[in-house]
């Protein structure tokens, strides 16, 4: 069957098929550290080395990362059957903060099957979930499971920090390393409040 007959439906089925869990995702970007390596199509020094930075900083919001009694509640309250199928890569420093959150927040409600499939991999999936154009991830698409029928997306950032990007690119005119700290430390300030609170939204 060509890709351009696909349907969004087809291409999301078949996505599903090469899907893994957070936990096997988890398991994947570990070995990928033991053996020098990244997932993605460009194997550079450099993606090695973020690939290894954000394995450590996925394990510390593995650890510490909590869901506010508030939100919580709402979480466990859902009760309609989703998947939230998210696409990304083990190099991705937005991913390494966001897909641990995303799996304390899954993790309260067994109506919500978090799967991980890898950009490069799902090209026909990426390109039907762009960010202005762009190939950006981590990208949450969220799925009625029992139709695949595409209900909300979310990311590749929670909407303070997409805003806060956008601010500093029509201030600037480029993101620079600099930023690329500052937005490292907002992260790491905000515990993942915004990203659960996006979550919630999402859910409705």
């Amino acid at each position: 069957m060509e890709t351009d007959t696909l349907t969004v439906k087809d291409i999301i089925s078949e996505s599903l098929k090469n899907s893994m869990t957070y936990a096997e995702f988890r398991a994947l970007v570990i070995n990928l550290v033991e053996e020098n390596s990244t997932t993605g199509n460009d194997k550079s020094d450099a993606m090695v080395n973020y690939t290894q930075l954000n394995d450590r900083r996925m394990r510390r919001w593995d650890k510490t990362g909590k869901v506010a009694e508030n939100l919580k509640t709402k979480i466990e309250s859902f009760n309609k059957k989703v998947t939230w199928l998210v696409i990304s890569e083990s190099w991705c420093g937005d991913a390494a903060h966001i897909m641990p959150i995303i799996n304390k927040a899954a993790e309260l409600n067994d109506n919500i099957d978090y799967k991980v499939v890898l950009r490069d991999e799902n090209d026909a999936l990426m390109n039907q979930f762009l960010t202005n154009g762009g190939k950006a991830v981590p990208k949450l698409i969220m799925l009625d499971s029992k139709t695949n029928e595409v209900l909300n997306t979310f990311g590749p950032r929670p909407t303070i920090a997409t805003n806060m990007v956008k601010a500093y690119k029509e201030e600037h005119g480029t993101i620079t390393p600099e930023f690329k700290e500052e937005l490292q430390r907002w992260y790491n300030k905000d515990k993942g409040q915004s990203i659960i609170e996006d979550l919630v939204n999402l859910l409705g």
